[in-house]
């Protein structure tokens, strides 16, 4: 069996195992070989029975051969990858196990300063354990069969690459890792996952990192948020972690927005993604899920549960919430009726506290998927807490496609995201321009 087939049969078997059990509580232990959607996860992927105490520490590490990769007198373009597994802890407290990649530049930094390291948070990739980032890396467009997953964040970490920083990409909890679900847009989950990975990544061996070197942040869309929530957690989670700045494009800060936006559209999908990882997080929601949801509905949410973005594109696009849902009201009207989800949302709203560093704020005004009002709206809350904030509108017009309206902007401005970014990882200042918000669409 063809590598490639063998890595997409891997992650088959771990995803339906989870999609069977995205209702009840999530306690399984991996097997030896976990299959997804037909895609075989490998065994790295399977977290021992006992984790380092530290947050950050390596479990183990292995190399990572890139799909794309060129040879050059200096070594391979982009650089050499290896794939990652570290420590980290979740929002209950409890210690797990992350995955990610760690990619040396072959390219020479130009900038002040040692070799720069930037942590990128990727932008939703789905469900399912074969969607990680890190096996994108490795396999960055896989079509047939029973999955679609493309490692549409693999543009701007080569991106990165080539201004010469090194880069570390988390695959969050449980993506990848086949021991639970992953906890799609937890902040806290992710802010962790983030902020160890960086960990990670120093405490590799061969790398031209340093403890000097500065560190960026760098994520679009749920990699938006994480990035967000990264930034305001570093001081009590990773004061270690000093943050020379963080870019996070299209967060989606206020989830009960989101929720609503994002319901009947392209990407509905997501909506069974966000219901199962808070029943990951919170097993007491649990009885709220199963009053409220109807076969449909359950079925839905177990299928997504192993699906990419591109399964859920052709599965689930234009899907509503109403049909799921034993009274037929929407998701978002259950939860405005139910002050325990409120609550719940509430918990998840980044915003309320002072980002660590200078941050770079990314919104398309005509984003209607990740609401362009909510994305301002947390430009303004940090910048009234006197954070450092740089506020880029991106001003394109609405195409009639949601979708497209929230991509559009990550293809746009990757290019000054990415130079505002390495200007920070030189040691150049960046300029607020909070006072310009009242006139800033």
């Amino acid at each position: 069996m063809p590598a490639r087939r063998r890595l997409l049969a891997a992650a088959v078997t771990a995803a339906a195992c989870l999609g069977a059990q995205a209702l009840s509580d999530t306690a399984a232990t991996a097997a030896d070989e976990v299959v997804s959607r037909g895609v075989t996860i490998p065994a790295f992927y399977n977290p021992p029975a006992t984790l380092p105490a530290a947050d950050g520490a390596l479990v183990r590490s292995e190399p990572l051969p890139l799909a794309v990769s060129l040879p050059s007198l200096h070594g391979p373009l982009p650089g050499r990858a290896t794939r990652l597994m570290y420590k980290s802890t979740d929002s209950a407290g409890q210690p797990m196990a992350v995955t990610g990649a760690y990619i040396e530049p072959t390219a020479d930094w130009t900038g002040d300063g040692p070799r720069p390291l930037v942590a990128v948070a990727p932008g939703t990739m789905g469900q399912g354990d074969q969607c990680a980032a890190s096996l994108g890396l490795e396999n960055p467009l896989e079509l047939g069969g029973q999955t679609v997953s493309v490692g549409y964040e693999d543009v701007a970490i080569y991106r990165l690459l080539a201004s010469g920083a090194a880069v570390v990409v988390t695959d969050y909890a449980g993506l990848g890792t086949t021991d639970r679900l992953h906890t799609y847009v937890n902040r806290v989950d992710e802010a962790h996952a983030v902020l160890d990975a960086v960990r990670a990544a120093r405490s590799l061996d061969g790398t031209s990192i340093t403890a000097d070197s500065r560190v960026g942040l760098f994520g679009y869309s749920q990699g938006g948020g994480a990035t967000a929530a990264a930034a305001e957690l570093q001081s009590s989670y990773a004061p270690d972690v000093t943050l020379a700045g963080t870019y996070a494009g299209a967060p989606p800060a206020d989830l009960t927005s989101v929720t609503k936006a994002i319901d009947g559209s392209e990407l509905a999908g997501a909506l069974g993604w966000s219901l199962n990882g808070f029943l990951q997080s919170d097993p007491s929601l649990k009885p709220i899920a199963e009053a409220h949801l109807n076969a449909a509905g359950k079925a839905a949410l177990a299928d997504l549960s192993t699906m990419c973005v591109g399964d859920a594109l052709f599965g689930y696009g234009y899907a509503k919430s109403t049909q799921w849902t034993t009274d037929g009201r929407s998701l978002s009207d259950i939860i405005a009726a139910t002050p325990t989800l409120q609550a719940f949302l509430d918990s998840q709203r980044i915003g309320t506290l002072k980002p660590a560093g200078p941050v770079r704020l990314a919104t398309g005004i005509s984003d209607n998927l990740v609401p362009h009002a909510q994305a301002r709206g947390l430009a303004v809350d940090w910048c009234r807490k006197g954070a450092d904030v740089t506020y880029k509108a991106v001003v394109l017009p609405s195409v009639g496609s949601a979708l497209l309206n929230h991509f559009a902007p990550l293809l746009t401005d990757q290019g000054d995201a990415v130079a505002w970014l390495t200007d920070r990882l030189s040691g150049k200042r960046a300029t607020s321009n909070c006072w310009s918000m009242p006139a800033q669409p």
